[in-house]
């Protein structure tokens, strides 16, 4: 039998979907899931755009442009002028999702070997994509006692190497839940412009910021060449099935090459587009009110986790994550437990176990991230359950106090 890559075996299992299996075996027993491990929103995608696909004409569906279609492209453009972005529609490439458009920049900005450096935990995405074109990433440590705020640019610095050739954010961030603010960004613009360096950020989760205001990275003048965005239609107008992403910047060598990646794979989906096209028709409204129901949902799901013992959590600023710390030594393990041994009347939870964000995988050990995707009775519901199986969980394994395993008198025996 041939011999499969290497690659193949090196690139890491995603940890918001390693346990699926689990879940569908669950699901089989008639036991009903609280999804709190995925970003996947349970707002209703706009209907006008939902509509605009549904009444297609088309008899032919045909391929489309590489880079998008042109009043995509437009409408983006414009759009990103509610951030002090000041964008044509060249500068913004329609991608199949912001995964793409992940890829497509790693690969333009890193040759094989090159380093990034990203502060961790990240969205696990990063490092599979990373290790697919054989980059390199460099992890920078933030904790959650810290609120996981942006180091500062000293310890950037002691990274960089002459093989650096990007430093990478999410801002807001996944799975955090972290908003770095316009003065954090300029202490790192300077340091990017110092060493020449790229600096790539996924703005996502831009819209979902409660209480703070959010910078975007093209909103500064003078990083044109430096600073690449990565942008998607899946969260803010709950559209992740649609495919929908966009890769921007004003570097015109990046989006050569870029371009090139793009008619290698034709192009992206032709009705993922129709409906990004008409959302944007209807964003302001249709923001407002997600933005409200999430705020909710944070303040729902903090007060939850505070009230159970044993676990720590902080009140994110931004998007729909909370990393949250567990008394369990073992996340991962209590994750599958809740999938294949627990049930409270009939219902339990699936977690995302957090050392799948970290690159120093043991940091993560004892975490998880929870999104707060669920309306707030699910999530009310959600939150009980989860009490009750840490509370069961802990009789039977034993709970972490001060870093220190208590083994119950159960499993000793």
């Amino acid at each position: 039998m041939p011999n499969h890559s290497n690659r193949g075996d090196e690139v890491p299992h995603s940890p918001i979907r390693s346990l699926l299996p689990f879940a569908k075996a669950a699901k089989a027993k008639g036991r009903h899931i609280f999804h709190l491990n995925i970003g996947q929103p349970d707002i209703e995608t706009p209907p006008q755009a939902l509509e605009a696909v549904r009444s297609a004409t088309e008899k032919i569906v045909g391929y489309g442009p590489s880079e998008g279609i042109p009043s995509l492209r437009e409408v983006v453009a414009r759009y990103y002028q509610k951030f002090d972005a000041n964008l044509s529609s060249e500068d913004v490439y329609v991608t199949t999702g912001a995964s793409e458009a992940i890829l497509f920049t790693l690969l333009t900005c890193c040759d094989q070997n090159d380093e990034v450096i990203i502060p961790e935990p990240f969205y696990a995405n990063y490092l599979g994509f990373a290790q697919m074109g054989t980059i390199r990433i460099v992890p920078l440590t933030t904790t959650l006692e810290k609120k996981f705020q942006l180091p500062e640019p000293e310890a950037f610095e002691k990274l960089i190497t002459p093989k650096t050739k990007a430093i990478f954010l999410c801002n807001p961030g996944n799975p955090t839940g972290q908003l770095y603010s316009r003065s954090d960004l300029e202490k790192l613009m300077a340091l990017v412009k110092r060493h020449d360096l790229y600096l790539i950020v996924d703005e996502v989760y831009r819209e979902f910021c409660y209480g703070k205001e959010f910078t975007s990275v093209l909103s500064f003048e003078g990083m044109e060449e430096h600073v690449i965005v990565i942008d998607s239609i899946s969260k803010v107008f709950s559209s992740c099935g649609a495919r929908v992403g966009y890769l921007i910047t004003k570097n015109k060598d990046i989006q050569r090459i870029v371009n090139k990646y793009a008619q290698l794979r034709l192009c992206p989906p032709y009705f993922g587009q129709q409906l990004a096209e008409v959302c944007y028709q209807f964003s302001e409204e249709y923001i407002e009110k997600a933005k409200a129901e999430y705020d909710r949902r944070r303040h729902v799901l903090y007060e939850g986790l505070r009230s159970i013992e044993g676990v720590n959590c902080y009140l994110p600023d931004a998007a729909f994550y909370n990393m949250v710390e567990l008394p369990v030594a073992d996340a991962a393990h209590f994750c599958k437990w809740l999938l294949t041994d627990f049930e409270l009347d009939g219902n339990t939870v699936m977690l995302a176990p957090a050392d799948g964000f970290y690159f120093h995988k043991e940091l993560g050990k004892r975490q998880v991230r929870v999104a707060y995707i669920l309306n707030e009775n699910d999530l009310r519901e959600a939150l009980n359950c989860l009490r009750e199986a840490l509370r069961q969980y802990l009789l039977i394994f034993g709970k972490v106090e001060d870093g220190i395993l208590q083994q119950s008198e159960t499993f000793s025996k």
